[in-house]
């Protein structure tokens, strides 16, 4: 549990660096500053490599007092740090929410994940930094899902399926989930961040999500420790939990909910979501 606190330690001074980064930047067209594009696939903002950089101080710091580790990052890809072999696997996403950080939106995120191995099985240490609300998620395996400094509650039986959110939320590809959430969900919400949102749907916030199309590892290999953890449903959607590699190529729509039966619910959504769009 010891090092389970250092690298929470690590996270939370991520965290306060790029928060102070975000509060000196904050006008949209500074903010939308572009600078190539990421090992991850996707154009880099200027604040995407501001906050990476800081992300790995952090992680240098560690390295240096004895953690070897392989890094894995949006920007960067992956990345070998301390002597010796690595030890761990980190998963980082620098921002979740790229746009709304770019927009000026403040619903975004940190997301760090520590595993002892290549798949989300293996992840031991998950953390989600939401920038907007100034909380944090954690979790540790075995442990317990944490909001602050406040274990997360496990589901009560019997809740109903009232709020729904929605990521990667391209009209293109939400129409069929919509029509299968007709009158199953009371309320849809989209908030455009994956570790967010999963992390809502841990701590009760929300019933269930859905990612209308795959994500990447860096995305969701935080989060979905802290829903497993709080006694939540997880389902990575064509991959077992142990298959589903913490990577930049593989993706995978992400479900996750508060009881089973909602799972079943929401994923029959995702997958009409797919069987709408591939028509």
């Amino acid at each position: 549990m010891e090092r389970e606190i250092e690298w929470l330690d690590a996270c939370r001074r991520m965290a306060a660096r790029q928060a102070d980064l975000f509060a000196a930047t904050r006008g949209i067209a500074e903010r939308t500053e572009y600078e190539g594009r990421g090992e991850g696939g996707d154009m880099t903002l200027k604040l995407d490599r501001q906050c990476e950089d800081i992300v790995f101080d952090e992680l240098e710091r560690l390295a240096a007092a004895g953690v070897a580790m392989s890094a894995v990052s949006e920007e960067r890809g992956e990345v070998l740090l301390g002597s010796g072999d690595p030890v761990h696997r980190v998963v980082i996403d620098p921002i979740d929410g790229s746009m709304n950080v770019r927009r000026t939106i403040p619903s975004h995120s940190l997301s760090v994940a520590v595993a002892d191995g290549d798949s989300m099985e293996d992840v031991h240490f998950g953390y989600v930094h939401d920038f907007g609300a100034g909380e944090d998620f954690w979790a540790t395996r075995g442990g317990g899902a944490h909001l602050g400094e406040s274990r997360i509650a496990p589901p009560q039986p019997e809740m109903p399926l009232e709020v729904v959110g929605l990521e990667s939320s391209d009209p293109r590809w939400i129409l069929g989930a919509i029509e299968e959430l007709r009158g199953e969900a009371y309320r849809i919400r989209s908030i455009g961040s994956i570790a967010i949102t999963l992390s809502y749907v841990a701590c009760g916030r929300f019933d269930g999500m859905l990612s209308a199309r795959g994500c990447r590892s860096v995305d969701a290999a935080a989060a979905q420790l802290i829903v497993r953890e709080a006694g939540c449903e997880m389902v990575f959607v064509g991959y077992e939990l142990g298959a589903a590699a913490l990577d930049l190529e593989t993706r995978y729509p992400v479900v996750a909910a508060r009881s089973l039966e909602h799972l079943e619910t929401v994923l029959a959504a995702q997958e009409a979501g797919v069987a709408r769009r591939s028509a």
